[in-house]
């Protein structure tokens, strides 16, 4: 008979693995537009996201959380085991795509190796349709919005600054400040709650708790490892959204800011679990694409969108697999 407590500490574990390289990565969405647009410092731009990301869970709730870990599949189905393969699916993919600057989702990763242990273990008809078409919505339509919200914030912004002058810049470097913040707190809102989620599964599964509820402890070592891997950041991917896709100048990433702060936020209050690389990568692409379709790189677009479709299909069969030679090998 396994070790249930030291199975469980190694998903504990990984998870917090999971969620420091998602704050290291995810933080470059945050700060690249800071940066490029010389609103602020590097490491200032990453201090205010730290902190910020870090306070997000305690203010706005852990919906998403129970969508990730208690919603999409039956706790009954699942081992230890199981969140194992699917954490180190998720921990693997975003390290070969972190090592190569493709700003992937890690959400799109951990759920495809979620829904890929599950499928593996008891098939398809085990998910739960309703919870399973919100994350969808979530993931996939977020960008949509993303996107359509961004293009829209800044025709409106030009709107209302039409007749001011070049001093006007000066403000949209200064109000990054607060979208900024923003921004962090949505982020840490929605994606820290998909690790608090996997956390608090494995607790159910290990019969620690009999009922899910996310204990403050969860939410606490959750919120600091995403802010810690926050404050270190992820250069390569900050090299890729801050510059690629076209010069960005402050009134682009206030803009940038903005929408993404309001598409996540508004997501993580319905308990919709979304890509924050890709609400931001999308917002950028809106906002640069309301000035003039030509100034957008869509080379660079084409490059992460092919990402973003395999990653959960990839992270799915990675999970199946280490699940497999778990069982058999192991």
């Amino acid at each position: 008979m396994p070790l249930i407590p030291n199975e469980l500490l190694l998903v504990i574990i990984l998870a917090l693995v999971f969620e420091f390289i998602n704050g290291m990565r995810d933080s470059s969405n945050i700060v690249a537009t800071m940066i490029s647009s010389r609103a602020f410092r590097p490491q200032t731009a990453l201090g205010i996201t730290a902190v910020a990301e870090f306070l997000g869970p305690f203010l706005f709730g852990v919906t998403v959380a129970k969508t990730v870990g208690g919603d999409i599949v039956d706790s009954r189905l699942l081992s230890l085991d199981a969140l194992v393969a699917c954490l180190l699916a998720a921990i693997l993919w975003n390290i070969v795509t972190w090592y190569f600057g493709i700003p992937s989702s890690s959400s799109h990763a951990l759920i495809g190796g979620l829904i890929g242990v599950v499928v593996f273990i008891a098939g398809a008809g085990v998910i739960d349709p309703n919870a399973f078409y919100k994350v969808l919505i979530g993931l996939f339509f977020s960008p949509v919005a993303g996107f359509l919200v961004g293009y829209m914030m800044l025709k409106g912004i030009y709107f209302l600054a039409r007749d001011a002058s070049p001093r006007i810049n000066e403000f949209f470097k200064r109000a990054q400040f607060f979208t900024a913040v923003g921004l962090a707190m949505s982020h840490g809102t929605n994606d820290a709650q998909k690790t608090m989620g996997i956390i608090t599964l494995s607790l159910l599964i290990g019969g620690v708790i009999n009922e899910f509820e996310v204990p403050l402890w969860v939410i606490t070592v959750s919120a600091a490892t995403m802010a810690i891997g926050a404050g270190l950041g992820g250069w390569r991917l900050i090299r890729t959204l801050g510059g690629k896709f076209y010069k960005i100048r402050p009134v682009h990433s206030f803009a940038t800011q903005m929408t993404s702060a309001i598409v996540i936020f508004a997501s993580s209050f319905g308990g919709a679990p979304v890509s924050t690389t890709q609400v931001v990568s999308s917002a950028i692409v809106g906002v640069g694409s309301s000035e003039r379709l030509s100034k957008v790189r869509w080379v660079v677009v084409r490059d992460i969108l092919t990402a973003w479709l395999i990653t959960i299909p990839v992270s799915g069969l990675l999970s199946a697999g280490i699940y497999w030679l778990l069982l058999n090998v192991l």
